[in-house]
């Protein structure tokens, strides 16, 4: 039973689809943005169920026995039914929000780039020979959604401490996606899907890596010097120091789990903070 709750929970992209909530929560409360628009956390939720779903419905299980893609061909029609269930929510909430549309399609768009290569018709399979900015594209979403919209919805400037924020939080998602990539590398080659992963050789990819997590850190001492830099900071320094096992371990449970739950580890402690 825990198991089986556990694999619905993560595999069927609740769990990240919470994370993209708690992320929202810590812009809004970071930023002090006001007023906090509650429909924005509804779609973000669909939006994210939808997408997830979308992207792992269409990914072929033959190249991989991850439990993971073992579940979802368990589960093709529950993962169709979620993608389509969340499309019917974030439709509902989008047209609450249609005021904002333009800034909304934005992160349509961006999520559109990174599984429209998984389409098996023409045109979108030529995308598979173009995608090396899959990782960016994946990583933008993440920013976009749960950084960038926020403060339009708000009516709030782009201050100065919310631009260094968006490149702290840019930077640390970009770091924990090149992880994911690698991770899914030769399956990605076996689907011939090109990016910057499978471009790269690894000591590149690494410099790049360490980079990305060096940047994020950097930003968070700018953002702010209170305890919140603390929990900004937190997950940086545990990425980086579970980088040798993270590389040498195919376990879709820390993938999903731990490396998802690092994305929003800065989140649950700065909420945990302000609750208590």
């Amino acid at each position: 039973m825990f198991r089986a709750f556990t694999n619905f929970l993560l595999f069927s992209s609740v769990y990240v689809s919470l994370c993209a909530i708690l992320l929202i929560w810590q812009t809004n409360t970071l930023l002090n943005l006001h007023p906090v628009n509650i429909d924005y956390y509804k779609f973000a939720f669909f939006s994210t169920i939808c997408s997830y779903n979308f992207h792992w419905y269409l990914t072929p299980a033959e190249y991989s026995s991850s439990p993971r893609l073992q579940w979802g061909v368990r589960h093709k029609n529950l993962q169709l039914v979620f993608a389509i269930i969340g499309g019917i929510g974030a439709a509902i909430y989008f047209w609450d929000l249609k005021t904002y549309w333009l800034e909304l399609s934005g992160a349509a768009f961006l999520t559109f780039l990174y599984s429209a290569p998984k389409i098996p018709i023409s045109p979108f399979t030529w995308l598979r020979k173009i995608a090396i900015g899959k990782t960016i594209f994946l990583t933008a979403v993440w920013v976009y959604v749960t950084n960038v919209l926020p403060i339009f919805l708000s009516g709030a400037h782009f201050t100065t401490q919310a631009v260094l924020y968006i490149v702290h939080r840019f930077f640390i998602i970009y770091a924990l996606c090149i992880l994911f990539d690698y991770r899914d590398v030769e399956s990605d080659k076996r689907e011939g899907i090109r990016s910057l992963i499978t471009w790269l050789s690894k000591p590149e990819l690494m410099r790049l890596y360490f980079f990305s997590l060096l940047i994020s850190a950097v930003f968070t001492f700018l953002v702010c010097r209170d305890i919140i830099t603390f929990y900004l900071l937190l997950p940086i320094v545990i990425t980086a120091l579970l980088t040798k096992y993270t590389l040498n371990t195919r376990s879709d449970y820390y993938y999903y789990f731990v490396l998802d739950g690092l994305v929003m580890l800065s989140a649950v402690l700065h909420y945990i903070a302000v609750v208590a």
